[in-house]
């Protein structure tokens, strides 16, 4: 009998991964191992690895009742040999195993040292193509080809029509617009009743590793407990219908809306589930579109979480393949400060920042405002680099995952690739964290003050981004307006905001 061995990874926790397809649970091993390569190649936050520990333990769990045969390899395990693949030669070793089927990892630095290992392998490696998305590898590229630029709208109604979601029996877009982005960008009252996630009471096998990550990882960044993460498909599902019932109905008017000390907001949380696998994105969507179809939720919510998963979900995994390992390297403004330290501690007098930092040690999340609009606006405008920027984001979230996180970062939120991602930097003045928030109100910074002493580091910060990167930026059609408003300003104007962003960059160093 030839023996396969499948190795799954801690983000292909799903029954139907192609390479788990691929074997017959007579005559296979499935091998997950906790390793501390994976668990610390970034100081991942605390709760990240808790997740992703208790969630492999409990998809083997899974797959044991099913009938497969588990080698798992514990992190304390005195034989750990601490990486994927010397795990995956000591069970070679250990089973006597013919060949290997794996699923291709989501990043280049596993993928890349998974063909290394193959190679050097004596017996047969199969790496399959993850088909858990809707476009493939090859898909991507065939749209992707011959074109000057890859804009989110173009592929997005593309990935509508190939699933049929939200579309009439006609073929056109329901309600007759592809995108209802326009109708989501509404400020919330903080007096709005905001449903939070559903939240889990850790089982014994979720303690123990709770006990774990403390005795092993305590130095991390964020808060371990309370940890209330779903670990299990059946939780996982079970949160989303809690979502899709609570908070998906507002969950459209108020995406972009940020209040402090309100982490969630209407958001779902689901990306935390679906990137680890626990989640089908597909049958989330389907889940969003028949609450639509049976009059519980308004069409620009169900059609702004849906484009978020078919649309953007699937783009920037795309960008992300189709660039490269190269692509993390990309630094098209040039931006080489340091990651200012309250990223970690918070300690800054900024509200905004510290309410995001806070939340984000707290509850290893952030909705996509949050991230885009303070954070990352904060560090583009900075002129932080943009590499240190995209560890953090890797490092913090727990949610992420390089192959999403990564264009995320460095394209749309930092801008690094030069327009690759977006057509566009995204920053701002503190005026739309003013219109989109409550952070203001309690900030020791004031608003209104466009410079000197006491003003919003945002307002002055903004000016001097768009004044310095001129040369790179001031032929941006969508920029056209912005530059025609510096133009028009008074010299000693100009130079305010200038002197201003300088002296707060300085004591930033």
């Amino acid at each position: 009998m030839t023996l396969t061995l499948v190795p799954v990874l801690g983000d292909q926790l799903t029954i139907g991964l192609a390479s788990l397809r691929a074997a017959d649970p007579a005559s296979a091993i499935v091998l997950f191992a906790e390793v501390s390569e994976e668990a610390s190649y970034v100081p991942h936050h605390k709760k990240k690895i808790a997740f992703a520990f208790s969630s492999m333990r409990h998809f083997a769990d899974t797959l044991r009742r099913d009938g497969w045969t588990v080698d798992y390899v514990r992190f304390e395990d005195p034989a750990n040999t601490g990486t994927l693949a010397g795990e995956i030669r000591r069970s070679i070793t250990q089973n006597d195993i013919d060949r290997i089927v794996i699923t291709e990892p989501g990043e280049w630095r596993l993928r890349t040292a998974l063909e290394e290992m193959a190679d050097a392998m004596t017996i047969p490696v199969e790496i399959l193509e993850d088909d858990r998305f809707i476009a493939s590898h090859a898909d991507f590229d065939d749209w992707a080809d011959g074109r000057k630029q890859l804009r989110l709208e173009h592929f997005y109604r593309e990935m509508r029509v190939k699933t049929g979601l939200l579309m009439t029996a006609d073929g056109q877009p329901e309600g007759g617009r592809w995108n209802f982005d326009a109708d989501n960008r509404q400020p919330a009252n903080p007096d709005l009743f905001m449903p939070r996630p559903m939240q889990f009471t850790p089982d014994g096998v979720t303690r123990e590793v709770i006990e774990l990550v403390q005795r092993h990882f305590g130095d991390h960044f964020g808060d371990l407990e309370p940890f209330w993460f779903g670990v299990t498909a059946e939780q996982a599902k079970r949160a989303f219908g809690h979502f899709v019932k609570t908070a998906l109905p507002q969950f459209g008017d108020f995406q972009d809306a940020m209040i402090s000390g309100h982490a969630f907001m209407f958001h779902s949380v689901a990306s935390l589930y679906i990137n680890a696998g626990l989640l089908d994105p597909i049958d989330a969507c389907r889940r969003v579109e028949d609450a639509y179809r049976s009059g519980d939720v308004p069409l620009n919510a169900a059609e702004g979480f849906i484009r978020q998963i078919i649309g953007w979900r699937e783009f920037v995994r795309g960008i992300y393949w189709r660039e490269g390992p190269e692509y993390v390297s990309r630094n098209t403004l040039n931006h080489t400060r340091p990651l200012p330290t309250f990223f970690w501690t918070g300690d800054t007098d900024m509200a905004c920042i510290r309410d995001v930092v806070e939340q984000t040690r707290a509850e290893a999340y952030a909705h996509h405002i949050q991230r885009l609009m303070i954070t990352g606006n904060f560090a583009l405008l900075a002129g932080v680099d943009p590499r240190e920027v995209h560890e953090w984001y890797l490092a913090v979230y727990a949610d992420a995952y390089e192959w999403v996180e990564l264009p995320n970062t460095l394209g749309m939120s930092q801008f690094a690739d030069g327009g690759l991602l977006a057509s566009k930097p995204y920053v701002s003045s503190g005026n739309y964290i003013n219109r989109m928030s409550d952070y203001c109100e309690g900030c020791r910074y004031d608003v209104k003050r466009k410079h000197g002493n006491g003003a919003c580091p945002f307002n002055a910060l903004y000016w001097h981004f768009i004044d310095r990167h001129a040369p790179e930026l001031r032929r941006n059609p969508r920029l056209r307006t912005v530059y025609a408003t510096w133009d028009r300003m008074s010299e000693s104007n100009r130079l305010a905001y200038r002197s201003s962003a300088t002296a707060f960059l300085k004591q930033l160093s």
